[in-house]
C-alpha cells in the first residue's frame, strides 16, 4: 500500500515522503480501516516539525483522524464490524499507524460507526477537533441552559463547539476576526457573532448576558475580554498554546472566582473519550454537525496539506490516500 511517513523531525517538504509499504494486519483488539480521507490537524504538523515532539518508532505515518471502511479485525474484535463505515480518533497517539495511508490499523474503540447519510468528508473532519470541543464544553458539567462563549468560532474546534453546545441546549456567543469567518459561525448556529477586534466587543457580549463558560484558543490574547464578560464562578477552558505563555492577573482571576481548565486530548481518560464519541454520534444522527469548507490534497502533496493547516487556512484540510 502507499503511505506517507517521516523518520525525523523537520519541515514537511524535507522529511515527509510517500512510499510503498506492507499493508498492516490488525493485532488483538485492533481493526484495519481502508482510508477514504485523512483529516489534518495542527497537532500533526507540530509533531512532525518537532515543535511538540513525540517518539518515532522507526517511521511515523501521521494523522489521527480519518474515515473509511473496516475490512479486517484482530482477535477479540467482533467480526460483524467488517464492512462498517467509521471515523477514527487519535489513531497515531503512541502508535506508528496514522491515517495518512491507504490502510491503517487502529484500536477497536477508536473507530466509531458513521451514521447512515453522513459523508466521509465530515467523518474524517471530526476526531481531534470535535472531541476537543466536547471535552471543553462538558468537563465542568452540563451546558444546557447556560451561555457559552466560543473564541474563534470559524476554526474546526470552534465550529464543533458551537454546534455541540447548541445540540446540548446552550446559548452560544462566538468571536471572530472578520466577515468571512462570521458567516461560517452563523451557519454553525451561533446566537451572537462578535468581531473581537472591535472596541465594542465586550459590550456586545455583555449585552447578551453573563457568560457561564468560555471555550478559549488564545488565553493570553483574550483573557482581559474573557474576564470582562464572565460572572463569578465561571470557567475558562483553553485547548491551545500560544507562542508566549500568558501572564495571569491573579487578583482579577481571584475576584472572578474563576475556574481555569486546560485540555489536551492525549491526557484525557478513555471513558471521557468514549462519552465524547457517543455524544458526537448522537449529534451526527440528528443532523446537528456540519462540514466546514473542505480542501482536498493528494497523498503525494501531504507536505502542502500540512503547510495549509500551519498557515491557518479557514476550513478543513483532507488528504486522499487513494
Amino acid at each position: 500500500m502507499r503511505a506517507a511517513l517521516y523518520d525525523r523531525y523537520g519541515a514537511g517538504s524535507d522529511v515527509l515522503r510517500v512510499e510503498e509499504i506492507e499493508r498492516p494486519e490488525p493485532g488483538p483488539g485492533e481493526v484495519r480501516v481502508q482510508i477514504e480521507y485523512s483529516g489534518v490537524n495542527p497537532t500533526d504538523w507540530k509533531s512532525r516539525s518537532g515543535a511538540t515532539p513525540r517518539p518515532i518508532d522507526g517511521a511515523q505515518i501521521p494523522h489521527h483522524d480519518g474515515a473509511g471502511l473496516i475490512d479486517a479485525v484482530g482477535d477479540g474484535v467482533d467480526p460483524g464490524r467488517i464492512g462498517q463505515r467509521v471515523w477514527t480518533y487519535l489513531a497515531a497517539a503512541g502508535r506508528k499507524w496514522g491515517t495518512a495511508a491507504q490502510w491503517t490499523v487502529v484500536p477497536d474503540k477508536q473507530t466509531v460507526p458513521l451514521p447512515d447519510g453522513v459523508s466521509a468528508e465530515l467523518g474524517s473532519s471530526l476526531g481531534v477537533p470535535a472531541i476537543t470541543a466536547h471535552r471543553c464544553l462538558t468537563a465542568d458539567g452540563p451546558v444546557e441552559g447556560k451561555t457559552v462563549l466560543v473564541a474563534g468560532g470559524a476554526g474546526a474546534v470552534g465550529h464543533y463547539a458551537i454546534e455541540l453546545a447548541k445540540f446540548f441546549g446552550a446559548r452560544v456567543i462566538t468571536t471572530v476576526s472578520g466577515p468571512e469567518k462570521a458567516e461560517l459561525a452563523r451557519k454553525a448556529g451561533a446566537d451572537l457573532v462578535v468581531n473581537y477586534r472591535e472596541p465594542s466587543a465586550s459590550e456586545e457580549i455583555s449585552s447578551f448576558g453573563p457568560v457561564d463558560r468560555i471555550i478559549e484558543l488564545a488565553l493570553g490574547a483574550n483573557l482581559q475580554l474573557d474576564l470582562a464578560v464572565l460572572h463569578p464562578g465561571s470557567q475558562i477552558v483553553t485547548y491551545a498554546a500560544e507562542a508566549n505563555d500568558p501572564v495571569l492577573p491573579v487578583r482579577a482571576c481571584m475576584n472572578a472566582n474563576l475556574v481555569l481548565r486546560f485540555v489536551l486530548l492525549y491526557g484525557v481518560q478513555p471513558d471521557a473519550l468514549e462519552r465524547a464519541a457517543a455524544d458526537i454520534t448522537a449529534a451526527l444522527t440528528s443532523g446537528a454537525l456540519t462540514e466546514l469548507p473542505v480542501y482536498k490534497f493528494r497523498l503525494d502533496d501531504i507536505a502542502a496539506a500540512q503547510d495549509a493547516v500551519q498557515s491557518g487556512v479557514v476550513g478543513k484540510v483532507l488528504v486522499v490516500p487513494a
